[in-house]
């Protein structure tokens, strides 16, 4: 029935949000036509966590890393922001990564089991 994700992230910037995309994260991208890439995204989880009325309807998107502190620091040797300090949740380690034009996203190692398996 479901064959995939496809995840948007708006930009006000596109064109440098796209290029952090394909250079620093080095995704593969197709030309949908016109130069609208659509970037591969490695395999994914979904969640679905409790929160306040007010929050309703809010979604984040965070990339998956195996061990996040060589992630960031070959990041951060491509010249990624980060935003925030690496911290522990309990059920991961996380931080957040300035995307270039486009606002922020969540960088993630779970500790949690995964439906992805090992």
């Amino acid at each position: 029935m479901i064959t995939g994700t496809h995840a948007i992230v708006f930009a006000q910037d596109a064109d440098t949000a796209r290029a952090f995309f394909a250079d620093v994260l080095d995704l593969r991208a197709v030309d949908a036509g016109g130069g609208w890439l659509i970037f591969a995204l490695p395999p994914a989880e979904l969640a679905c966590h409790p929160t306040a009325p007010e929050d309703s309807g809010r979604h984040e998107l965070y990339l998956m890393c195996d061990e996040i502190d060589a992630t960031v620091a070959e990041l951060e040797a491509k010249g990624v922001e980060l935003v925030a300090p690496i911290s522990d949740a309990g059920f991961g380690r996380m931080t957040r990564l300035r995307v270039p034009g486009g606002g922020e996203l969540g960088l993630y190692q779970p500790t949690h089991p995964s439906p992805l398996g090992d």
